[in-house]
Formats: C-alpha cells, structure tokens, sequence
C-alpha cells in the first residue's frame, strides 16, 4: 500500500474490509462490539487484520467518539528518581482505564510549565497532573477555568475546586530535625532550595518551628544555604563553597531532598569531611538510591508511587459526587548510618 511519496501507507478500516470480503461496519463490530458478529465473520475479520497489521486510530476514534484518553503530567526534575516515581504511579493507574501518559519535565522554569500546559490545552488532554514550578498557579487556574481538569501533585491546594495530592512537608522537616536534635547535635546546616516552591517554603518551616519548639534559637543553631535548583550538582557547588568560606562548622545537614543530599555527600567527602563522623547527614524523599550509597542515607520517606496513582485516579474520578479533593499523606523517618551522634 504505497504512498503517494513512495513510502508504506497505514492500512485503513477500509482496507480490512476489502480484504476480509465484509462492509466497513462490520468491521467497526468486530472492533468495538465483537459479540454482535457470528464467530466466521470475526474470524475472517480477525484474520484481515492481522494479514494487513492494522492498527486502529485512537486519535480518529476519540474524534468520533468524544472520549479522550491522554493526560498531561508536567513534574519538575524527571532525572529526579523522586518524580520518576511518581510518574510511574500516574501511569500504573490510568492504565487501569486504558489512557496513556504524556509526561514533561519543567526544570523547575515556569515558562517552560507554561509551554507545556499550552501544549496539553492543544493536544485536548482529559485532564492535567501538575507540581508547580514557582509560587504562582495562575497558568493552571486559567486551565481549568478553560474546562481541562487540574490535579495538583505534591503540593497543596490554595482553592477548593483544584484537587491536590501531596505530603505533610512541614512534618517531615520536623521528623528529620528531631532525630538529629535527640542525637544531641545542637548546630546545623539547611541545605534547602529555591523558595519560590511550595515544599522548600514549607521544609523549611519545619526546621523552623521544631528548633523553636526545642530551644532552640534558630538564627544561631542554624544556617540556611539556599540552591538555584535541587539537584546533585547545585548542591555540590554550594556546598563547596560553604565549606571554603566557613570556620565553624555544624555537626548535621539537614538536605531538602535526597537528590541534593546526593550533591552535598560528594562535596563533603571531596574536603575530608567524614560521614557521619564529622557531619551526620539526612535527605528527603527516600528515593530508590538512599539505601545503596556507601553510607547508606537517612532519609524521610514519602510515598512516591501512591502519590502519583492517588492524583491519577482523582484526575480519572474527578466527576463523582462525594470524592476527596485535597489529599495529604504523612511521611515517615528511614534511619541509616548517614546520621549519627554529636560529636
């Protein structure tokens, strides 16, 4: 079946039809309503198919059919084994109802967030799964207010009618801190992100609060180094240039998430700073590499995956009357040799 350009043409509901010997709605039957076809023609329409490799057209029958089957998710760091997760959780459950993912990655810049929420708009996806990349949601609120459902994830909702999924930020921060505070460190290092996301704001609140709580003045038992970015690299960096410029040194980190925490380790073992000899060192998110480094780290786990499925079957269930829209999951301490007693 050549093309007019010479290359291959792909079959067609017509061309199965021709082939099988029986009119085009009876092949539409065979592929939508196959019990209303006696098994010798569903047999030989079958066969046809399978003879010319047809492929039916979702793109064409959602057309027809009103039903869209594609959802867009926009996360911040794909390369971030946290947000892979999560994805994988999102996929994992609209696959349950035959839909596919289309997954972008913003790189925590909200122009590029908002050219793929204009690109999600365009495509007509059923809806948007989304961690936003800066303080404002201005670009999903007009999404929505436009008729494309929104489902935060990983972050909390300001309006009623926008469902969220996320985790306890502020609790977790606050696990993390208590462990090393029992631990009898009484100095610390905040290894946090840009302040323009909602879970830096709030990670931070927690340290914050739980120094307070304890005793603790936190302009002097704490120092904050804030990254461009959160990831292994800006961490490295800046956690090299902290170690040049510092002449007292705290006795833990605290990092906003694991993939810093990843940056920050590297950097401490570049200038002989031992782990958790010199430094106890905790992270955030437990993604699947904590357990595995040398030192293995301790960590405040989320659940990832559930994450990820629980926005997607919000997403999927968004209609029905009486569904939850604002979820929060509280997370969990992993301890490991990364932490350990003040010296």
């Amino acid at each position: 079946m050549p093309r007019r350009n010479g290359g291959p043409r792909r079959p067609s509901v017509t061309d199965v039809a021709k082939e099988a010997g029986v009119s085009v709605g009876t092949v539409s039957n065979v592929l939508n309503r196959p019990d209303s076809v006696s098994p010798a023609t569903r047999a030989r329409v079958e066969e046809a198919i399978e003879e010319l490799r047809f492929v039916r057209n979702a793109s064409a029958r959602q057309l027809r059919s009103g039903e869209i089957t594609t959802v867009g998710a926009v996360v911040l760091d794909i390369a971030n084994p946290f947000f892979t997760e999560m994805a994988r959780g999102i996929e994992d459950r609209l696959a349950q109802d035959d839909h596919t993912l289309m997954l972008c990655s913003s790189d925590e810049d909200p122009e590029r967030e908002a050219r793929f929420l204009r690109l999600f708009e365009e495509r007509g996806v059923r809806g948007v799964i989304a961690t936003p990349s800066h303080g404002s949601l201005n670009g999903l609120l007009a999404l929505r207010e436009r008729g494309t459902d929104v489902v935060l994830l990983d972050h909390t909702s300001p309006v009623p009618d926008i469902g969220s999924v996320a985790v306890d930020d502020v609790g977790g921060a606050s696990l993390a801190m208590n462990h090393l505070l029992d631990l009898g460190h009484t100095t610390f290092v905040f290894l946090n992100g840009p302040l323009t996301l909602r879970q830096c704001v709030d990670r931070r609140d927690g340290v914050i609060a739980t120094l307070t709580s304890r005793g603790f003045d936190p302009a002097e038992a704490l120092v904050e180094v804030n990254l461009d970015a959160l990831n292994a690299d800006a961490a490295d960096a800046a956690v090299h240039r902290w170690l040049a410029e510092t002449t007292e040194r705290p006795t833990a980190m605290f990092c906003a998430n694991d993939f810093t925490a990843l940056g920050a380790l590297r950097a401490l073992r570049d200038c002989g700073v031992s782990i958790p000899g010199d430094m106890a060192v905790v992270g955030y998110d437990d993604v699947i590499f904590a357990s595995m480094l040398t030192t293995p780290l301790t960590s405040v786990r989320q659940p990832m995956h559930t994450l990820g499925w629980t926005a997607a079957d919000m997403l999927l269930r968004e209609s029905e009357p009486g569904r939850s829209r604002q979820v929060e999951f509280e997370p969990e301490l992993v301890v490991r040799a990364s932490s350990g007693s003040a010296i």
